[in-house]
C-alpha cells in the first residue's frame, strides 16, 4: 500500500511530470494546427503525425539514455577509422539537414528541455527507475500529452478546449 500511495502522489511530489504532459499537449496541438488540411490528403496528415511522434520518441530516448547511447557510439567509432569517418559524416549531414527546418528545431529544444527537467525532478524526489523503465514512462507521458493536444486541435475534446476561431 505504501508503494502504491507513493506512486499516486508522484504528480504532487514531482510537479514537472504534469508540466511535461502539458508541454507535450501544447506541442501536439501545435503539430495539428500547423499542418494544413488538403481534401483527399488524409493519409499525408497521418504520416506527418507519425513522423512527429517518432521525433518525440527519439528526443525522449536521447534525453533519457545519453550515457548508454554514447557508450555504444564510442565503441562503434573505435572499431576503425573508416567507420568513424562514415558515422561522423552521416551524423553531421543528417543533423545539418534536420536543423535547417527551424520549426522542428524549436519543438525538439522545447521537448528536450522539458524531458530533462522532468528527469531532474524525478531524481530530486529520489525516484530513479531503471533506464528503460524511465524511457517507457516518459514516452507514455509525452505521447499521451501529444495525443490530447491533437484531439483538442481536431475539436474532438469539445468546444471548451478548442482555440478561439479554430474550425468553428
Amino acid at each position: 500500500m505504501n508503494a502504491f500511495l507513493r506512486y499516486m502522489l508522484l504528480p504532487f511530489r514531482a510537479p514537472l511530470l504534469p508540466i511535461l504532459v502539458l508541454v507535450s499537449a501544447y506541442l501536439g496541438l501545435d503539430w495539428t494546427m500547423g499542418h494544413s488540411v488538403v481534401p483527399g490528403q488524409a493519409g499525408m496528415e497521418t504520416l506527418l503525425w507519425g513522423m512527429e511522434c517518432l521525433q518525440a520518441v527519439l528526443v525522449v530516448v536521447v534525453c533519457t539514455l545519453p550515457d548508454l547511447l554514447l557508450r555504444q557510439v564510442s565503441s562503434l567509432m573505435a572499431a576503425s577509422r573508416v567507420v568513424s569517418l562514415v558515422f561522423s559524416l552521416l551524423i553531421v549531414i543528417s543533423l545539418g539537414i534536420y536543423m535547417l527546418h527551424l520549426q522542428m528545431l524549436t519543438n525538439v529544444l522545447i521537448l528536450g528541455s522539458s524531458v530533462l527537467l522532468a528527469r531532474l525532478d524525478m531524481v530530486r524526489v529520489r525516484l530513479v527507475p531503471p533506464p528503460w523503465v524511465a524511457v517507457l514512462l516518459l514516452v507514455v507521458l509525452v505521447l499521451g500529452g501529444a495525443s490530447l493536444g491533437r484531439l483538442a486541435g481536431l475539436g474532438d475534446l469539445g468546444p471548451l478546449l478548442l482555440p478561439p476561431g479554430w474550425r468553428t
